[in-house]
């Protein structure tokens, strides 16, 4: 009863029944906290934040706590500190209700059709369920479930079974915002930020707190998650194509931020990947540079501060960057999709972090991502780029001493955007998964025991899919597919049956 909690985050946690009677919380989050049945006579609330607190069955008389922290909380049944006791009063912190709607689609083929042509029709299902769930969350959880079909159920794939081998997912957005999207900008030099922003809101769910907002520069584009300061905290580095910058943001602790650091990178920085490119364990930044058509190598110099970027050309409109040796020397190589020149651009790792002039090589018609994976089993790195405008996937085989076959080409959907490889049909064989922005569906290229890539058979989605990802998300060993869909504002879970 006499704890003392200073500048603690207790955001979420019960203290249902406790004795916290002479308790002091200085400078604490109790954000969604719950008291029920708790005595807090005395308790000292200092400037802490009591925003979507609950206080229900307890005793606040003599608590310390301010009219604004009363507005942010809510109570029920409670002596208040006038030694009134309180009616039912909940918090008048303005809560924006949190609407998670998650739309799967599941589909059971009659027969299958394997589509090798652009203008294919995608295949149509017998039937189709879909399952919409709508959370609105406040202070209490409503959920409504909907269903549809002509069936009670219907399946997504074909009969494969598979257990899950993800060997790589690559996920590209070049018209979409960065979930990292600020209103506020900030006019960053090389090193510091000049304006810094922080909003965070009060209504929470049983898992997640509402989003904490963090100024970055202008137009943030994509964002990668590293530990880039060795205190095992994951960090937060965004590249801002309207300014010109990569923002860091190192964890604090507690899930909080620093004050981001921004670096100066050539014009319109699209991906960013992060990766050892020195090989001295610490990670360091490289952005595709659509608007200069260079890449940019920040070396980490320590503690999570970056030395001045290094450019080097690539071809025109770098729109999508990979990292990885396939040289087979330990030194990490660089992979560039090229979107307006229908190239890729492979960097060698010459040591200490320099890499050699590009070598180029041609793919489809403006490759919009790539991604790097050993699809043949020959223990050396190949890539595979996505074709927006001739609707096809580029796969280029590593010959070895990180020089690469001609391209090989398969149809896919129409504009396809990202790609993922992962074994889905649990043969051990790297298949491939596309999102096709324009026919509103995704490809999958089953490796086949020849080497080569089947046809490909397509599923529908949501409407301007324009990223996907592969992951387990039902605990049954099977891959499963994840779709941002741009065009409706979901994200639509094709489950593996």
């Amino acid at each position: 009863s006499n704890a003392i909690f200073s500048f603690a985050s207790l955001n979420g946690v019960s203290f249902d029944g406790g004795r916290l009677d002479k308790v002091k919380f200085d400078g604490s989050s109790l954000a969604c906290a719950s008291f029920n049945g708790v005595n807090l006579s005395g308790a000292d609330f200092g400037d802490s934040d009591l925003a979507g607190a609950h206080f229900s069955n307890s005793d606040l008389s003599g608590a310390k706590i301010t009219e604004d922290q009363i507005n942010q909380a809510s109570f029920e049944n409670v002596i208040m500190p006038n030694a009134k006791k309180s009616e039912s009063r909940s918090s008048t912190t303005t809560k924006k209700p949190i609407t998670q709607t998650t739309t799967i689609i599941k589909t059971k083929m009659s027969t299958t059709t394997l589509l090798t042509s652009t203008t294919s029709p995608i295949p149509t299902p017998s039937t189709t369920t879909t399952i919409t769930t709508t959370s609105s969350l406040s202070s209490t959880t409503t959920t409504t479930v909907a269903i549809s079909s002509t069936e009670a159920v219907s399946l997504l794939s074909p009969t494969a079974t598979s257990s899950l081998s993800i060997e790589a997912t690559s996920s590209l957005s070049i018209e979409a915002t960065s979930s990292l999207s600020i209103e506020a900008t900030s006019s960053l030099t090389e090193a510091a930020a000049t304006s810094w922003t922080t909003t965070s809101t009060a209504a929470c769910n049983s898992a997640f707190l509402n989003q904490t907002l963090y100024s970055v520069g202008s137009k943030p584009y994509s964002v990668a998650v590293a530990d880039v300061n060795s205190d095992n905290k994951p960090d937060i580095v965004t590249t801002n194509s309207g300014s010109g910058t990569v923002s860091v943001l190192l964890n604090t602790g507690n899930g909080s931020l620093s004050f981001p650091t921004s670096y100066l990178v050539d014009t319109d920085p699209r991906l960013v990947a992060v990766a050892d490119v020195n090989n001295d364990t610490k990670p360091d930044i490289i952005t595709a540079n659509f608007g200069s058509h260079t890449i940019s190598i920040l070396l980490n110099i320590g503690n999570g501060t970056f030395s001045p970027q290094v450019t080097y050309s690539v071809d025109q409109g770098p729109s999508s960057v990979a990292v990885a040796d396939v040289n087979s020397d330990n030194k990490p190589d660089i992979v560039v999709a090229n979107y307006k020149a229908n190239t890729t651009s492979v960097l060698l790792n010459t040591g200490n972090g320099t890499f050699s002039p590009q070598v180029t090589y041609s793919v489809g018609l403006l490759p919009y991502a790539v991604v790097v994976a050993n699809v043949n089993n020959d223990d050396k790195i190949d890539f595979i780029t996505v074709n927006d405008e001739n609707n096809t996937v580029s796969i280029l085989l590593n010959t070895g001493n990180g020089t690469f076959s001609p391209q090989v080409t398969h149809s896919v959907g129409t504009n396809p955007r990202s790609i993922a490889v992962a074994d889905v049909d649990s043969d051990d064989k790297p298949d491939i998964i596309t999102a096709n922005f324009g026919s509103n569906t995704i490809s999958i290229l089953l490796k086949t025991a020849d080497g080569t890539f089947a046809p490909q058979t397509a599923y529908a989605v949501g409407s301007q899919p324009h990223s996907v990802a592969v992951a387990d998300m039902n605990d049954d060993s099977k891959p499963d597919i994840i779709v941002a869909n741009h065009g409706e504002n979901t994200v639509g879970v094709l489950i593996h049956c």
